[in-house]
């Protein structure tokens, strides 16, 4: 388990590097098992990977679905080398150690483990590894659009993302706009000659300074959250910008649709093309990602808890790929180890000891379920 844990880690599955190195490692410690496995690999190094426990009943399965990718290391320093893993204090250290090479490994453990110990198994387990959850969730939609006419009903799907093993059942959405405005470009000397693209994203900046996007707080997840958290406008001190961009992360509940709140932005963007004058914008969306809640009285989540001995649940802020699966009509708890503050940090971590816990926890799920 320590093993694969540091050859994924070692394989640095950014998005710049892909996911394919990250893949095999995985394929290859799942054929040494005897476990079925299949890699989809696309443009050279995107890649996802499949593995699966067979059934020997008719009873609805598991499905665990985990990222391959992880973020870069970023500019501030490390202890270490970030892809070099290294074993410490009872830690393993190195990018993705906790989001989510962890969860990962200690499911992929679990597996081996009871495909070793021949447990017959009254339902399919299914274990899906998918590229590019920090960038766009390209191998979540993948997996999904190819499997979803096959696979069999689940009871539910696990997302072993770090969670200090809490048991979570919601979380908010994400969703990134960039509005880009133009105008015309002019000697600074002469700005009556030209259309200054900073002064109408100005215009902007002000109606959004006093603008609330509707919601109804959340029992759990609070209220919907909006940050200008970019700006790019202008190329010379003497020369007028004809472009100016700012990109807003939006983080939403679970009563809102995030095609309504676009709606929302493209009418105040075509309020002030009809009050300003020359103003001229586009509106994009970078990234999206609905809110999850799942209903804490199903069974899955009451048979879930039941396994794992924790009794309540719990909601986060961040988003997961859970949304992605939605069309696969199964319950979803997102529950795994590593701790959130770890991740995207320098000298990123992951507890021995809490390997060895989610590899039981596992272990226990997938036989209180399908046993």
């Amino acid at each position: 388990m320590k093993e694969l844990l540091e050859k994924m880690i070692a394989a640095a599955p950014t998005a710049e590097n892909g996911e394919a190195q990250c893949a095999n490692a995985i394929m290859d410690y799942f054929e040494a098992s005897g476990i079925e496995a299949h890699l989809d690999i696309w443009n050279d190094n995107r890649a996802n990977i499949v593995a699966k426990l067979p059934s020997a009943g008719d009873r609805q399965g598991l499905l665990f679905a985990s990222h391959l990718d992880v973020v870069p290391p970023g500019e501030a320093k490390w202890a270490s080398d970030p892809f070099r893993p290294i074993e410490k204090d009872g830690k393993i250290f190195g990018r993705g150690a906790a989001d989510m090479k962890g969860g990962i490994a200690a499911l992929a453990s679990a597996m081996t483990e009871i495909a070793a110990e021949k447990t017959k198994l009254q339902g399919q387990v299914v274990f899906a590894a998918t590229a590019g959850e920090e960038t766009d969730s390209c191998g979540a939609k993948r997996f999904v659009a190819q499997n979803k006419d096959t696979l069999k009903p689940f009871a539910g799907i696990v997302i072993p993302e770090p969670t200090d093993f809490q048991v979570v059942t919601a979380h908010r959405g994400m969703l990134w706009l960039q509005i880009e405005t133009t105008g015309k470009t002019a000697h600074g000397s002469m700005p009556h000659l030209g259309i200054n693209a900073i002064t109408s994203m100005n215009h902007l900046l002000n109606k959004l300074g006093v603008y609330k996007i509707p919601y109804k707080k959340h029992p759990t997840l609070g209220g919907c959250s909006m940050s200008i958290n970019e700006i790019h406008g202008g190329k010379a001190t003497n020369v007028i910008p004809d472009h100016c961009l700012i990109r807003i992360d939006i983080r939403t509940l679970p009563t809102q649709q995030n095609e309504n709140i676009v709606q929302s932005f493209q009418q105040i963007l075509d309020e002030l093309k009809g009050t300003v004058k020359d103003f001229d914008a586009k509106l994009s969306v970078t990234r999206s990602v609905e809110a999850l809640e799942t209903d804490n009285e199903s069974d899955f989540v009451k048979t879930f808890c039941d396994s794992v001995k924790i009794d309540e649940t719990a909601a986060v802020g961040f988003a997961t790929d859970a949304p992605f699966f939605a069309p696969l009509n199964a319950p979803t708890v997102i529950f795994g180890p590593g701790k959130p503050s770890a991740c995207h940090k320098p000298d990123e971590y992951i507890d021995i000891e809490d390997l060895q816990k989610a590899k039981q926890y596992y272990k226990d799920l997938i036989v209180s379920f399908l046993t």
